[in-house]
């Protein structure tokens, strides 16, 4: 009798710690490196909200040596990974702390792989592409929705080009995830809502893959419904430890999901928009969702349909139509809680960028998990439905 191995499935994931004050950890964490320097890669947001103080003071009570480094702007750029590296050689630093969101997380993972390769970090496109594992990584989020800090997932911005690529390696999983919902709290109105959304996004695109497991498929619909019961919460009570707490936990199990199962369609046009107009990843996401699913829906009705019974428990219907209707109204009206009502053309999108937004995302590495084949023209008409 032959044996059946497509149902078999690798999972990856970093040692991590969840709960308030995990950040109190880092020292502890770094100590069983035994490493000599740490680089701390950040951005000035975080500085300025006071998380980069209290990363310092840990540090120095535990008397570790570290310096800091703070260019990292949103969607990272090439040449910031490309500088760091060259500043982690010079300052002779033997491991890597990222605090922030996504952009400084990713900025450290792409420092890692290029002190070890010594490689163009644009070398590294793709999946697979990176032969020696990056220097230890320790991070610490200080957002609810990207799950860098878990996911063998790194974005950067190929700043001449205004495109992103995708970089896709168990190489760059972080060693330790410190994941300390406090670090929210200072998170403003629309980057909560920005990335809550991301989260959502991730548990759904992870749910319809077409490498979906059982043990994915758990995680994202318990993230979904995370999201839709706590984002909202979140966003109107910044100060509620409740929603916070649940709000990063719908991150790490989105995490989980799609770093272990891939992304798809929405994702693959978020990075090519991000790219050209260096727009926020979350709400990139959001405003293309709808589209994406009305698109996708007939590839995975099935898997659609429980993510609607997700957001409407009572649902009764069971038609294709009626069931999709439901649920791109459903989550037009979670995005209109947190703020999210405006469309692609709002935030300086023409219609003549299309073309090369369509060709962008068909080359992205996450369009391969998605669960239906696109053509370039099918992508543009979604662009065209974002309007």
């Amino acid at each position: 009798m032959a044996i059946n191995y497509s149902l078999l499935r690798k999972f990856y994931v970093p040692e991590f710690v969840f709960g308030e004050r995990a950040i109190n950890l880092t020292g502890k964490y770094v100590k069983r490196f035994h490493a000599q320097k740490i680089l701390l890669v950040t951005d000035e947001g975080l500085a300025k909200a006071g998380w980069l103080k209290i990363i310092e003071h840990v540090l120095k009570s535990e008397n570790l040596k570290y310096v800091v480094f703070d260019e990292v702007t949103p969607n990272p750029k090439d040449y910031t990974a490309m500088y760091g590296a060259e500043f982690l050689r010079k300052e002779k630093c033997d491991i890597i702390i990222a605090l922030g969101g996504g952009s400084p997380m990713d900025c450290a993972k792409a420092i890692g792989i290029v002190a070890t390769n010594n490689k163009p970090v644009i070398e590294f496109e793709g999946v697979d592409e990176i032969e020696i594992p990056g220097l230890p990584l320790i991070c610490l989020p200080t957002t609810a929705g990207t799950s860098a800090d878990i996911s063998q997932f790194a974005i950067i911005n190929e700043f001449e080009m205004k495109r992103k690529f995708t970089i896709v390696s168990k190489k760059v999983v972080p060693d330790v995830a410190l994941i300390d919902p406090l670090t929210t709290s200072t998170m403003p109105a629309d980057l909560t809502a920005a990335t809550g959304m991301d989260a959502l996004v991730h548990a759904i695109e992870a749910y319809v893959s077409n490498a979906n497991s059982l043990v994915t498929d758990f995680h994202a619909l318990q993230a979904i419904k995370l999201v839709i019961n706590n984002l909202p919460g979140a966003f109107c009570e910044p100060g509620n430890m409740l929603y916070r707490n649940n709000m990063m936990l719908a991150s790490l199990l989105a995490g989980f999901a799609f770093s272990n199962a891939g992304l798809g369609l929405v994702h693959s046009m978020a990075h090519s928009l991000g790219g050209l107009l260096d727009l926020p990843h979350g709400e990139c996401n959001s405003l293309l969702l709808t589209s994406v699913i009305d698109i996708n829906f007939n590839s995975a009705d099935e898997r659609y349909y429980d993510i609607a019974k997700i957001f409407k428990p009572k649902i009764t219907a069971k038609d294709k139509k009626s069931v999709k209707s439901i649920l791109l109204d459903e989550i037009k009206k979670l995005e209109k809680k947190v703020g999210i009502t405006y469309s692609l053309e709002n935030v300086g999108v023409k219609k003549s960028d299309i073309p090369a937004l369509a060709r962008n995302a068909y080359n992205d590495a996450c369009l391969a998990t998605n669960p239906k084949q696109v053509t370039i023209k099918e992508i543009e008409e979604c662009f065209k439905h974002a309007f």
